[in-house]
């Protein structure tokens, strides 16, 4: 097969993960994530208790990729002002000014997002899906590229507002970030009881090489038989009974969206460049397909009853699903 795709950054990726592991300790997995959804343009959802480098991760990963990076705290009291801007007076012109939010930047660290109410969680939907904002009279179009990185925290839920299905399946992932094993954990708290460490990392990559990077990625061939396996794992989350996924069925509500498929298909490509391959295998799409259909596939009160979890619900349906069905 002619390659199509070149792999002229690929060195610089792994650039990006050797200088991001100077500051941020056991979370290549997350940040492989991230860059997924930074070249594909597919905003991520982050989940996971408290401590876990969140933050940390994403701030660093702006300061490689000489991204502007702001965090915005969700709290119950935020307006969609606090969040897009507003018009505000200038008594020396006697004119409305346009104050613009913290969401004009490159990455946004949506922190705690299911604790402000529906107005501002609609507010940020309309920046992601539109990349653009509206104040006044007057709309701006969102700096490229644009990703929103939103968190919800597992543990506390008291006081929340969780995202409609309909928000939540706007993100391309939902990806879990879990504790880490002894040994970085070990390495995290010697590097941060000492309180001389202050390690700068060094940007690697700019927006016009992000820019080269997406369309290298748009170049990565899929062939039928794997567009097809991806269609099939979608139609299998929807009509559970025809793939022969029985007990499943009595545990799904409702099945995954279209973006799901076309998201899959993107994940899929984006791991193979990561890979240096210019063709997607089979093994892409089962790493990633968790990730695409965890916040997608809806559970009834049956599965809860019965400790039944999504990620089981998927790992049953990639086991028994064929390629070429």
């Amino acid at each position: 097969m002619q390659s199509n795709t070149s792999f002229t950054y690929h060195t610089k990726i792994r650039e990006v993960f050797s200088e991001m592991s100077q500051v941020v300790v056991g979370q290549e997995r997350l940040l492989n994530r991230l860059l997924i959804g930074l070249f594909t343009g597919g905003h991520i959802l982050l989940e996971g208790v408290p401590g876990l480098a969140k933050t940390l991760t994403i701030n660093t990963l702006a300061k490689v990729l000489e991204l502007d990076f702001q965090r915005i705290q969700f709290t119950p009291d935020l307006l969609p002002a606090d969040l897009i801007g507003t018009m505000i007076f200038n008594q020396k012109t006697a004119e409305f000014e346009v104050k613009q939010g913290p969401i004009f930047a490159n990455l946004i660290l949506a922190d705690e997002v299911n604790r402000s109410p529906a107005k501002v969680q609609a507010a940020l939907l309309e920046a992601m899906q539109e990349k653009q904002v509206t104040i006044g009279e007057e709309t701006f179009v969102l700096d490229r590229p644009f990703l929103v990185l939103a968190t919800q925290n597992p543990v506390e839920q008291e006081g929340t507002y969780p995202l409609p299905e309909a928000q939540v399946d706007r993100f391309m992932m939902k990806v879990f970030v879990d504790y880490l094993n002894k040994e970085d954990e070990l390495e995290v708290m010697r590097r941060m009881s000492n309180m001389n460490f202050d390690y700068e990392v060094q940007p690697v990559l700019g927006k016009e090489e992000l820019v080269a990077i997406r369309n290298e990625i748009n170049g990565i061939t899929i062939s039928e038989t794997l567009e097809k396996y991806i269609i099939e794992l979608v139609f299998a989350t929807r009509r559970p009974l025809e793939y022969n996924l029985r007990d499943e069925s009595r545990y799904i509500q409702f099945g995954v969206s279209p973006r799901a498929s076309i998201n899959l298909n993107l994940a899929a490509k984006a791991l193979a460049y990561f890979d240096r391959r210019d063709y997607v295998l089979p093994e892409d799409i089962k790493e990633v397909a968790p990730d695409v259909f965890n916040h997608r596939i809806m559970l009834n009160y049956e599965a809860e009853a019965d400790g039944v979890t999504t990620l089981q619900i998927i790992d049953s349906i990639l086991r028994k699903v064929a390629i070429g069905r």
